[in-house]
């Protein structure tokens, strides 16, 4: 069996399954399984629009009554805001002599107590800073270098003549 017989009997098993597909489709009410279900919108009855509402009103008027019938002294008392505590001149006055005692103890003990003697420690003296490093000599350019060189070739052989 060659590739081609393969894959023509492959294609017509393929084409039989996909009708098997859509007969048994067809037989559950038409409808296939990749649409998506049709959402219907719900409406009311009038009737029915009618007893919420109605239900609704009276759960407001609940609300309202209950406000209404709170009693007319808690509702002065809950209204007048706390009247706030202040101290008398007098308490005042005891009190600012009292912490001016405390300070004044506080202060009259530091005096008494002699100051801690500082150590007097000997400062090192400062560091002189490191001489500054030469820049290496910078060197000739090549062709100066070569222009030299010869000159030294020929001075050498001269030089070792005379000696």
């Amino acid at each position: 069996m060659n590739i081609d017989d393969l894959l023509s009997s492959i294609d017509s098993e393929i084409a039989r399954l996909q009708q098997a597909r859509t007969l048994l489709a067809g037989t559950r009410g038409g409808k296939s399984a990749a649409s998506p279900p049709v959402k219907r919108e719900r409406t009311l009855s009038a009737a029915a629009r009618k007893r919420i509402g109605d239900a609704q009103r009276k759960r407001w008027a609940a609300a309202k009554m209950a406000v209404k019938t709170i009693p007319a002294k808690a509702a002065k008392k809950a209204a007048a805001p706390a009247k706030k505590r202040r101290l008398s001149a007098a308490a005042r006055k005891r009190t600012a002599d009292a912490q001016k005692e405390r300070w004044a103890a506080v202060k009259a003990e530091k005096a008494a107590k002699p100051a801690p003697a500082k150590k007097v420690t000997k400062k090192p003296p400062a560091k002189k800073p490191a001489p500054a490093k030469k820049a290496p000599a910078k060197k000739a350019p090549a062709a100066k270098a070569k222009k030299a060189a010869p000159e030294k070739a020929t001075t050498a052989p001269t030089e070792a003549a005379a000696s």
